[in-house]
C-alpha cells in the first residue's frame, strides 16, 4: 500500500479550552480556529487539532512525540517561556538519555504529556 501521505494530525482534548489555546500559542504554534470548539495548531508543517473536549480518560493518556534536532536548545528555549510559572499544572523535566537518543517531558495544562526528543544520529 502506497500512503502518499502529507501530514498526520492527532487530535487533543482541552480541560480548559482557552487556557489551553493560549498555553499552545505562548509555545510558538500558530493557531487557526476551524470552529468555536476547535483550532488547528502548527509549526513547521506539523500540526495537531485542539478540541473543548474533556474526558479525563482520554486525556490522562495522551501522549506527543515531537523530534527536534537539538533537544538542549528546545528545553532552554521552553524554560525561557516560563510555561510553569504562568500555568499551574505545567511541568517541565530534565533532558534524559537513553540508547536511542535523548528527551524531556513537558504535560500541558490538561494534563497531555508531550515528548521532546531527538535521535542519535
Amino acid at each position: 500500500m502506497e500512503h502518499k501521505a502529507k501530514s498526520i494530525r492527532p487530535f487533543i482534548g482541552a480541560e480548559n479550552f482557552e487556557l489551553s489555546r493560549s498555553f499552545y500559542r505562548d509555545m510558538g504554534f500558530q493557531e487557526s480556529i476551524l470552529t468555536h470548539d476547535m483550532s488547528y495548531f502548527k509549526t513547521e508543517g506539523l500540526g495537531f487539532y485542539l478540541q473543548d473536549a474533556y474526558v479525563k480518560d482520554w486525556v490522562d493518556n495522551s501522549m506527543i512525540f515531537l523530534e527536534v534536532e537539538d533537544v538542549s536548545r528546545y528545553r532552554n528555549e521552553l524554560l525561557a517561556l516560563d510555561l510553569t510559572s504562568k500555568y499551574k499544572r505545567v511541568k517541565l523535566t530534565p533532558i534524559r538519555n537513553y540508547p536511542w537518543g535523548r528527551e524531556c517531558f513537558m504535560h500541558d495544562p490538561s494534563g497531555i504529556l508531550w515528548h521532546f526528543g531527538e535521535f542519535n544520529k
